[in-house]
């Protein structure tokens, strides 16, 4: 790729984090406003209102990881070092980031880390 078509690339992937940074915080106010106008009552057993309030604080958790990911790679934009992979220095392929612009490791090396989080994730023990 040569380095005119590389910038365009990188400024069309840019544009992309930031679309998505300003969806993530529209979705993160929208679910904390939710939270905060919710009444606290005392919860019954099965209630779906805690049901709901437990979905909605599992969602900002996930939407926060989410931001700070695309904060990430507009930070790593300006730095110059978009598209290389943190753990081998290589490219990370261009499909790959046009799927996933936040991105950080290559497809190999992304692989290899969830292969060593599924050794170490603890096996259930199920009891017949």
């Amino acid at each position: 790729m040569t380095n005119k078509l590389r910038q365009e690339f990188i400024e069309k992937e840019r544009q992309k984090l930031v679309d998505e940074q300003t969806h993530v915080r529209d979705e993160l106010r929208n679910l904390r406003e939710a939270l905060q106008s919710e009444v606290d009552v005392e919860p019954d057993e099965g209630d779906a209102e805690v049901f709901e309030r437990e979905k909605n604080s599992a969602l900002i958790a996930v939407l926060e990881k989410k931001l700070n990911d695309v904060e990430a790679a507009l930070k790593s934009i300006e730095k110059g070092g978009y598209g290389i992979c943190e753990d081998c220095g290589k490219a990370i392929e261009t499909e790959r980031l046009e799927v996933k612009p936040d991105a950080t490791l290559c497809l190999t090396c992304q692989q290899k880390a969830e292969q060593r989080a599924r050794r170490n994730r603890p096996v259930r023990q199920i009891d017949w």
